[in-house]
């Protein structure tokens, strides 16, 4: 089975000092995994946010690529349409999305985010 990888996954399996790195980088051991452009520039986003990681963006961008290349990920466009997803709440939007994104690709969405209920979800212990 393949996983859709969470933003909150690519941070903690790329950032060594994040707190969920060592459960991260041993999760993704021999697995298949994919990402999305709404993955990626999360990642981005918060690596470079002054108030979060406060990273260069051009260093940030360098480890992106070399995680994508080190466990050669899928690339997955973001084509399922926004009035499709089943959320509900404002709360559950993304998450939803993500998830019915990942079920329509025949994937998993690889989170340490417990929150997400939906089949198609992986929380990473």
């Amino acid at each position: 089975m393949k996983h859709l990888l969470d933003v909150n996954v690519l941070l903690a399996a790329i950032w060594r000092q994040h707190p969920d790195f060592a459960k991260a980088d041993a999760w993704l051991r021999g697995r298949q995994v994919a990402t999305f452009a709404l993955s990626e520039l999360g990642f981005l986003r918060v690596s470079t946010n002054k108030r979060a990681l406060n990273a260069n963006m051009a260093a940030s961008r360098h480890l992106l690529e070399a995680f994508l290349q080190k466990h050669g990920a899928q690339f997955v466009p973001c084509d399922l349409e926004a009035l499709k997803s089943s959320a509900t709440r404002s709360e559950e939007l993304t998450d939803r999305y993500l998830a019915e994104l990942a079920s329509t690709k025949g994937l998993k969405l690889a989170t340490l985010d417990t929150r997400i209920k939906h089949p198609a979800v992986e929380v990473i212990r």
